[in-house]
């Protein structure tokens, strides 16, 4: 009787210490919890702060080093730019941008893209090793409702051989912040370049076809920021072209 008592004590203290444990595991666990809400709040609220040239800021680091998205970008790295882009948005000082086009004419380097060229259409297209991309360039000209996007190319061993694919689309109004885009031709130059890619030249046109409605969701004198209707975001800084 003696021993079963000792042996009911034993496991009667470590019944005990395992609630305890089990108890301190759940209270070191809500603590956590609290500390990831508390910091995530107050992430929340520093970005709420922010204006938009601070915006601007983290935006532009944020895209260092991931040459546009064009080649894909790591998932968190991805929805930091678009938490970013969507900050900017709500700040947007042009609502009405079709309103006003001369915001929106001129020459646009494209610095950010969720386009991307992966796995066999990269390979398909020599952007591995052979063939490097240059600057996106896109000039819009409001009078004449069109607008044109450069695509700067060049190919290794071939005497650095470089060229350019060329798209020219038309825009009309549909809305307060949207414009339809409509496909109108399309050249590589020089001859040798277009050798390369006559292969793939449907593939090349398929990626960027500009054809279908885009959104423009933010504009200043600096920046602009547009959606298409394949839900692509472009996010565009203005450049002078001589």
């Amino acid at each position: 009787m003696k021993v079963d008592a000792a042996a009911a004590a034993v496991q009667a203290r470590r019944d005990k210490t395992v609630r305890f444990g089990l108890l301190s595991s759940i209270k070191a666990v809500e603590n956590r919890s609290d500390e990831v809400m508390a910091q995530e709040t107050e992430e929340e609220e520093v970005e709420e702060n922010l204006n938009v040239s601070q915006i601007k800021q983290h935006l532009f680091a944020a895209l260092q080093g991931i040459n546009r998205g064009i080649f894909g970008v790591p998932s968190a790295k991805k929805s930091e730019i678009q938490n970013l882009v969507e900050l900017l948005e709500s700040q947007n000082p042009t609502p009405q941008p079709t309103l006003c086009l001369e915001k929106v004419a001129g020459a646009w380097k494209l610095i950010y893209s969720t386009i991307s060229i992966l796995g066999s259409k990269r390979t398909k297209l020599g952007l591995r090793d052979f063939i490097n991309l240059g600057n996106f360039i896109q000039t819009i000209n409001v009078d004449q409702g069109k607008a044109v996007n450069m695509i700067e190319f060049s190919a290794r061993g071939l005497n650095l051989l470089s060229g350019r694919l060329t798209i020219e689309a038309s825009f009309k109004i549909v809305s307060n912040s949207r414009v339809d885009i409509s496909y109108q031709k399309s050249v590589i130059t020089p001859d040798q370049l277009m050798n390369v890619f006559r292969k793939n030249y449907d593939l090349l046109l398929q990626i960027f076809n500009p054809d279908g409605w885009l959104e423009i969701t933010y504009v200043d004198d600096a920046l602009r920021i547009g959606r298409d209707d394949k839900g692509n975001i472009f996010v565009l800084e203005r450049i002078e072209i001589c």
